[in-house]
């Protein structure tokens, strides 16, 4: 990753969605030749010189305190994700630049997977850093198990972007790919040097115009909780909580929970899908 060439469209962007009205500054000048803030109105709501906002919007966040750091977050209004995604930026323009290393694939532990294995009526799976899922209880493959029955390695990134199936499964599509690309996006900021990963990216690039108009506006994203709604093959429609919580001791692995709301039609749904995946050959008994 060209950390620099990062730090400069990921400030550029936050800067351009600004305008002086909502940072509450004049509209200094009839035509202004820029979209959303100046150079000089962000070092201004930092408290920096213009020199040293240039400088950093350069790309160049060697040696920034953290002080300034957090000025720059409150002049462009960035969000908890973002800053981390700031953060994570100026940790890595401190590092000494290294060559790309290739990170072999983590494995579950196995008592990972008898956690997975007793979430009765909860689907669970297990997805590293790249959005690779590791690891599943049964009603977490069944829940996913377009995903699952892809070629190769079950990857929710390339689902979304590669595999025409996601516009039906995933009922709002268009929100999980900006959000797939959000989260990659703040994954590469947290693991600049993971050779997978920039070859995930690389791969989406090529192959999806939509994941490169996405990636363009370096827009990021924490996936902790939400909702998400689904269009399953074989139970139809269900709307599930989901809680996204990291496995302290493995470093970089998350488990991902998917749950109904009791009582609803989801709720008979899933309860439905669960005994499906229960039954000695649930592929033949869809048919």
């Amino acid at each position: 990753m060209d950390v620099q060439q990062e730090v400069r469209d990921f400030l550029v962007s936050r800067r351009s969605r600004i305008t002086p009205e909502k940072a509450g500054l004049p509209a200094w000048g009839g035509n202004r030749r820029v979209k959303g803030l100046r150079r000089e109105e962000v070092a201004l709501l930092a408290g920096v010189s213009v020199e040293y906002y240039v400088r950093l919007e350069r790309g160049n966040l060697r040696g920034v305190s953290d002080g300034v750091l957090e000025a720059l977050a409150d002049a462009l209004r960035l969000d908890e994700a973002e800053r981390a995604h700031l953060y994570d930026l100026a940790r890595t323009s401190a590092t000494p630049l290294r060559a790309a290393r290739p990170v072999g694939r983590q494995r579950v532990r196995p008592q990972v997977q008898w956690l997975l294995d007793s979430m009765g009526g909860t689907a669970a799976y297990i997805r590293n850093a790249r959005l690779d899922l590791l690891a599943a209880n049964p009603l977490g493959r069944a829940l996913y198990g377009p995903v699952f029955e892809m070629a190769g390695r079950p990857n929710t990134a390339r689902f979304v972007f590669l595999d025409p199936r996601a516009q039906e499964f995933f009922a709002e599509w268009s929100n999980v790919a900006g959000e797939a690309a959000a989260l990659l996006r703040t994954l590469a900021g947290e693991n600049p040097y993971d050779q997978g990963l920039t070859e995930l990216v690389g791969e989406l690039s090529t192959r999806s115009e939509l994941f490169r108009t996405l990636w363009a506006t370096h827009d990021v994203r924490q996936h902790r909780t939400g909702t998400k709604k689904f269009h399953h093959p074989i139970v139809g429609d269900l709307t599930l909580a989901y809680e996204s919580m990291e496995l302290t001791a493995d470093g970089g692995l998350r488990l991902n929970a998917y749950v109904a709301e009791p009582g609803t039609p989801s709720a008979e749904a899933l309860a439905l899908l669960g005994s499906w995946a229960a039954t000695p050959d649930p592929v033949h008994a869809k048919e």
